[in-house]
């Protein structure tokens, strides 16, 4: 069974986030969760496992008191 990769796995993070700020920079809150939406759609299919895809629904979907804090 293919596993989710927890540890950092690409190049120059700093920059994804950076241009990932830099897309919702001006957008409305729903622009941003449409792009958001889009975005999430698209790096599924580029996985494609639906276990590992799977695998990130959970992981994601386990908030921890950090997280909670926010909202």
């Amino acid at each position: 069974m293919s596993e989710l990769i927890l540890e950092a796995n690409f190049s120059d993070a700093d920059a994804f986030y950076a241009a990932l700020a830099d897309i919702h920079r001006d957008r409305s809150p729903q622009q941003s969760e449409q792009i958001n939406a889009r975005l999430i759609l698209l790096l599924a299919n580029q996985v494609g496992d639906q276990a590992i895809l799977q695998q990130a629904l959970a992981i994601a979907s386990q908030l921890d008191s950090e997280t909670q804090d926010d909202q």
